[in-house]
């Protein structure tokens, strides 16, 4: 069974300090907790020949979607790169794809799908629980691929929709979430 390992916005906008959409309503940095967690699942992939996809959100400097966030990860930046924990493990180009998407789904106007070809079971880790992994997995699970969502490799600014999010994939969508 080919296995694929889908990393969803963990980039510097989401997952660092000075990242535009990084803090918690206390002021944390909400996906700090999960990195090495996310790098140890990297890590174990590249190690077991599974396919490395990794999803960046990356929007124009006047992308629609800032009349709901504030402006994020716009192409070109250095919030829009992926978090230094992770691209360290990735020193040859050819370890990883890179699919950059401009909306909540990895799959909407991406070419996700091709790349999912042939793969049978999709672990998914990274940011926003309840937005762009929420989903990402609805349109994973709706393609009958198995799913598995890591509880300790997801994170949102918001714990309750987390925990929302994390029921939703499991209870209604199917996902297996460990």
């Amino acid at each position: 069974m080919e296995k694929a390992l889908l990393v969803i916005d963990m980039l510097n906008d989401f997952c660092t300090p000075e990242g535009a959409l990084a803090l918690d309503r206390e002021g944390n940095v909400y996906a700090k907790p999960i990195i090495p967690f996310v790098a140890q699942k990297l890590k174990e992939a590249l190690t077991g020949g599974w396919k490395v996809i990794f999803v960046m959100d990356h929007h124009d400097p006047e992308d629609i979607e800032f009349r709901r966030f504030p402006r994020h990860c716009v192409q070109g930046t250095a919030g829009a790169e992926v978090i230094q924990e992770l691209a360290k493990q990735l020193e040859e180009k050819d370890r990883a794809h890179y699919v950059t998407k401009q909306r909540y789904s990895s799959f909407y106007n991406t070419d996700l799908e091709k790349l999912l070809e042939g793969i049978r079971e999709v672990h998914v880790v990274g940011v926003c629980t309840n937005i762009c992994v929420l989903y990402t997995v609805e349109e994973l699970c709706n393609r009958d691929l198995k799913t598995i969502v890591y509880r300790d490799g997801v994170a949102s600014f918001d714990p309750e929709a987390h925990r929302f999010a994390l029921g939703q994939m499991e209870s209604v969508l199917g996902a297996e979430v460990r």
